[in-house]
This record gives C-alpha cells, sequence and structure tokens, in this order.
C-alpha cells in the first residue's frame, strides 16, 4: 500500500523521528512510515531489513497509518475512566524528565518537575511509575574491555551448563581485607515498632582473607582464612582443594584475572598437578564467577551486622557459617546460555547508543 504524506505530516513525523532520548517507540513508528513514503513501492521485507527491525512491525505501523494517519502511530486508548492528562502533558512530563534537569539539582524530584510542568506532584508520580521512570535512581555499570570477552564468556558458561564426566568444577575467589569491627557501645535490640539500632561508630581489630571454592554441582564451599592475600595464600589454598577433592577427578577451577593467580609459582605448580585446569573469567566480570554469589549471602547474613572484638573471633564466626551452610548447601543454578547474555549485552549497548547517551 502506497504512503503519500502531506507536508505537514513529515514535519511532524521528522521531529519525532528525530526525539534524541525519549519516546523512542514513537521515533520508530515515524521511521517506518517515513522509508515506506521515501521508497514508493519497496516491500515490506526491504524496508525491514534496512531498519533492522521484522517484516511483520513495518506492516503493522504502515497498515495503521494509512487507516489513521498520524493519530494511528499514538497508543490506543485503554478502557477506565476518562483521563484528566492530555497527550502532550504526559509528553511533556516525560521529555522534561529525560532530556534536562533542574537548575539548582542534577535530578527532578516529583515536586520540582511539577512546578516546572504545571501539574499535581500525584500525576507527575503516576506517570513516572506508568513509564518506568526513577530520577532518584542511578545504577553503577561497566562494560568489559577484555579483547577476549566472548570466549572466555562462552568457556564459563558452557562448562556451567555442560560440566565435564568425572571433574569438578569449583567457582573460586578471595575476599581480602574483611574487617572485625565491634561497635563503641552495645548493640540496642529490636522493640515492637523500633528496629535494632547500633552506633555508626566503631573500633577495628584487624583483617582477615577467605579464600572460597564453591562446588558447582554440589553447592559445598570450601574455605580457608589467612592474615594476607598473596600468591603464597593462593598457592596453600590450592594446596587444599588438591587435598580435599578425590584423586580420581580433575579440578576445574573458574578464577579472576588477578596477578596473584598468575606468578611463576602457581604456574609451576599447576604444571606438576595437571588436573587442575585453569578458566579465567573476563576482566570487569565478576558477575561471571557464582562464588561472587556466595559472598553476597555471607556478607548481608553474618558480616554486615556481626560485631567481632578480635581477628580470632571474625575467623571463628566464618568458620561456623562455612559449616552451617556446607550442611544444606545450595547449588546455584546458571541458566542463561553464552548467546543470549552477548545477546543481551550488544542490546544494551544498542540502547544507549540510539539514545545518544
Amino acid at each position: 500500500m502506497p504512503i503519500v504524506l502531506t507536508d505537514d505530516e513529515r514535519e511532524q513525523l521528522l521531529a519525532w523521528s528525530r526525539r534524541p532520548s525519549s519516546a523512542q517507540a514513537i521515533a520508530l513508528r515515524s521511521r517506518v512510515v517515513l522509508a515506506c513514503a521515501d521508497a514508493a513501492g519497496a516491500p515490506n521485507g526491504l524496508i525491514a531489513e534496512e531498519l533492522g527491525i521484522s517484516r511483520n512491525t513495518v506492516k503493522k505501523w504502515r497498515n495503521r497509518f494509512a487507516a489513521d494517519r498520524l493519530e494511528g502511530l499514538l497508543d490506543e486508548p485503554r478502557p477506565g475512566r476518562p483521563r484528566t492528562i492530555v497527550d502532550a502533558e504526559v509528553e511533556r512530563v516525560i521529555t522534561t524528565t529525560l532530556e534536562t534537569t533542574p537548575k539548582d539539582a542534577t535530578h527532578w524530584s516529583t515536586r520540582s518537575l511539577a512546578a516546572e510542568v504545571g501539574l499535581t506532584q500525584s500525576a507527575v508520580s503516576r506517570i513516572w511509575r506508568a513509564f518506568g521512570l526513577q530520577p532518584h535512581r542511578q545504577d553503577t555499570w561497566k562494560l568489559s574491555k577484555d579483547p577476549q570477552f566472548i570466549d572466555k564468556v562462552r568457556d564459563v558458561v558452557g562448562l556451567y551448563l555442560d560440566p565435564p564426566e568425572r571433574a569438578v568444577v569449583l567457582c573460586v575467589d578471595e575476599k581480602s581485607q574483611i574487617q572485625a569491627l565491634d561497635r563503641t557501645a552495645p548493640v540496642l535490640p529490636m522493640l515492637p515498632g523500633t528496629p535494632a539500632r547500633a552506633s555508626h561508630d566503631y573500633m577495628r581489630a584487624g583483617t582477615s582473607s577467605l579464600y572460597a571454592a564453591l562446588n558447582l554441582t554440589t553447592g559445598k564451599v570450601i574455605g580457608s582464612l589467612h592474615g594476607r592475600h598473596r600468591a603464597i595464600e593462593f598457592k596453600k589454598f590450592l594446596q587444599t582443594l588438591d587435598r580435599e577433592v578425590p584423586a580420581d577427578l580433575d579440578v576445574h577451577v573458574v578464577l579472576d584475572n588477578a596477578s596473584t593467580h598468575k606468578t611463576p609459582a602457581i604456574k609451576r605448580w599447576l604444571a606438576a598437578h595437571p588436573r587442575f585446569i585453569l578458566h579465567f573469567t573476563p576482566t570487569s566480570s565478576s558477575w561471571l564467577n557464582l562464588v561472587e554469589r556466595w559472598f553476597g549471602e555471607l556478607t548481608t547474613k553474618k558480616l554486615q551486622r556481626g560485631t567481632h572484638r578480635s581477628v580470632r573471633e571474625l575467623n571463628k564466626d566464618i568458620r561456623d557459617w562455612i559449616g552451617t551452610w556446607n550442611d544444606d548447601p545450595r547449588p546455584y543454578v546458571w541458566t542463561k546460555t553464552a548467546d543470549q547474555i552477548l545477546e543481551s549485552i550488544a542490546h544494551y549497548c544498542t540502547r544507549i547508543n540510539d539514545s545518544r547517551h
């Protein structure tokens, strides 16, 4: 079906298609219609290939525009009480939130944005919730620059999803500089209506470093505590693993790229113990090592609110917690394939690139 645009329609479609960081659904629909108009007679499949979308998407918005013109590109109204806020006001809230900042702050609040756009604070809050906008939140992220990122992801994930026979897979890492902390005043117990309260200041009594190996299949953990975290301590931990794992099994070890894992002494030890095979995660990709998930549980359930007057007391608490864990271990089950992970990362990179962030 050929698409012929008026000057006003083309001007509006161009404006929507150039939206820099918001209303990307409308921007894509506008680009589809513009492409259909500019490539008169071109099949939907060709336009879809040029825009990197499906043929059905092109067909849907070509037909919607042909039937309802510009109005056909907007989302259809939902059933319920008639709206008191028009589309233009909703668009202004969204574009102001995403594309500007207030003069006196780094991000908008519902109160400041309501004053800016002339709506109530609750109306701004409802619009934000409807579109998943949370200006008060900021997450951190880091994209690995490892030149072997793809190969390492496929190697480690393949190990998780299809472990080799007659072998054990261990996720290994060290949690260094665990502080033995004691509050300067006793922790006040929880009461009805009042949470437990601890003084904001504390006294340090030293640090300990935990080496841990999480068994992929059973969920059990082999742990070893040391005063420092050098290659010497890592070699001792490898020797511990060598004693703990039955001699007739190969040992596949997933670990990060720390320099202490690659010293000449470690390489010599590995050469003398060929059943140990190391699988390195990409740099800046600790999320790929399942023992990090276990470290998170150790921190939130034991260390974060624990009080210890000495390193000896801290180490005993950690050993007891590991023993309790191993009495009823819960293995973590990896479900995503390497292709799904790489596709997700590529999709996210495309999104932030299209938004020009």
